[in-house]
């Protein structure tokens, strides 16, 4: 690899992170920009995994120091969500995945749609329909697995549940989801580094990237809450559907 594929994966990666702490899909830039200077898949989405979890940890770092974490139930969540995401990940070879690349893409239009026009998606609290314990336990699970094994719109599937389930307001749903995005990427990220599919002297260049791309975006969800969140989360969940959707096509 030249220098300036390591200066243009440590831009890359700035934007990444921004993007993911106000609303997730940064893989949308970093793994194409990982495979296009050379690496092979597996170790792409390793690498990605690395240097993803360093921009993840400071924006909830900065969440928590906020207060969007505190009264929150998280520790039954946390440990559902790594032990399926592992899970996922290890098998992702063997699992029966084909079939989400169908459905996720209809999912994340219709989160787009609903998040655009629905009145219940502001930062105000709402009355809760579900049980932290029992939230934790069924989206732990469902949600980690996915993430390990496929990934796309997982971001936006914990924001919305969240909204709709836990009845938080989107800033804390936001701080919520990138409690949950940790996790599920650390727990990736140890079977692809068992499995030594990271590049190591990559992630370190796009881990400066990510920080500084973290805290700015995570600064703009403290300061301007749904105003900032709806657009970019409506725009990724659109960007995501309309990848899955070419990549289809293209397959098909």
């Amino acid at each position: 690899m030249e220098w300036w594929h390591y200066a243009g994966l440590t831009i890359v990666a700035m934007a990444a992170g921004f993007v993911d702490a106000i609303a997730g899909g940064g893989g949308l830039l970093t793994v194409p920009a990982l495979l296009w200077v050379g690496l092979d898949p597996q170790t792409a989405l390793g690498t990605n995994k690395m240097q993803s979890c360093c921009g993840t940890a400071l924006a909830v770092r900065n969440y928590a120091r906020a207060g969007l974490l505190k009264g929150q139930r998280l520790s039954a969540t946390i440990l559902w969500t790594a032990l399926a995401a592992a899970g996922g990940a290890a098998l992702v070879s063997s699992l029966p995945v084909d079939w989400l690349r169908h459905v996720i893409p209809w999912l994340l239009i219709a989160i787009a749609g609903y998040t655009a026009f629905s009145p219940r998606i502001t930062d105000a609290a709402a009355e809760p329909r579900m049980t932290a314990g029992r939230f934790g336990l069924i989206f732990g699970l469902l949600l980690g697995s996915y993430d390990g094994a496929f990934g796309p719109g997982t971001g936006s599937f914990w924001t919305l549940a969240c909204v709709l389930l836990l009845g938080l307001g989107l800033r804390e749903a936001t701080a919520y989801t990138k409690v949950m995005n940790l996790t599920s990427n650390l727990a990736s990220l140890a079977v692809f580094l068992a499995a030594g599919s990271v590049r190591f002297d990559v992630a370190a260049v796009m881990i400066g990237g990510q920080l500084a791309g973290a805290h700015l975006g995570s600064g703009m969800v403290l300061s301007k809450g749904a105003r900032i969140i709806r657009p970019v989360l409506i725009t990724t969940v659109i960007l995501m559907a309309a990848r899955l959707l070419l990549e289809q096509r293209a397959a098909g």
